[in-house]
């Protein structure tokens, strides 16, 4: 199930998703990952929560971390939560294939919770987008 904290910059979304990462930790019975943009939350990520830098992968765009997300889904078949950082520095900032983004995750990954922050206003994202709001 895909969530996403929207906000404009500099509202709290990345401490909603530290603090969100610290509950599932304490309730998942598998694997909780955070992927960032860089290494910026090394510090405020609990230690065994697997924290992944794409950064050192090439990410280039929606469906190359369309694909990496799955393929982080398919190495390990525990994992329940995955946290996002920062989707439109990962991405880039196109908000036309949003929806689709999310609908090719979502198709695959129905049993986890996969909770993005995204930095802009919510007038700006289509109605389908808005309804995967916290």
């Amino acid at each position: 199930m895909i969530k996403l904290i929207i906000g404009n910059r500099g509202s709290g979304k990345t401490k909603i998703l530290i603090d969100m990462m610290k509950e599932a930790l304490k309730t998942s019975k598998g694997t909780v990952v955070c992927v960032d943009k860089s290494k910026k939350l090394m510090y405020d990520v609990n230690s065994a929560i697997r924290l992944v830098d794409v950064e050192q992968y090439g990410i280039t765009g929606h469906k190359s971390f369309a694909g990496f997300i799955l393929g982080i889904l398919a190495n390990n078949y525990d994992i329940t939560d995955i946290f996002i950082d920062s989707l439109f520095k990962i991405v880039g900032r196109d908000y036309d294939k949003l929806e689709e983004f999310f609908n090719s995750i979502n198709d695959y990954a129905k049993d986890i919770n996969i909770v993005f922050t995204v930095s802009t206003d919510v007038s700006e994202l289509s109605e389908n987008v808005q309804k995967l709001a916290l």
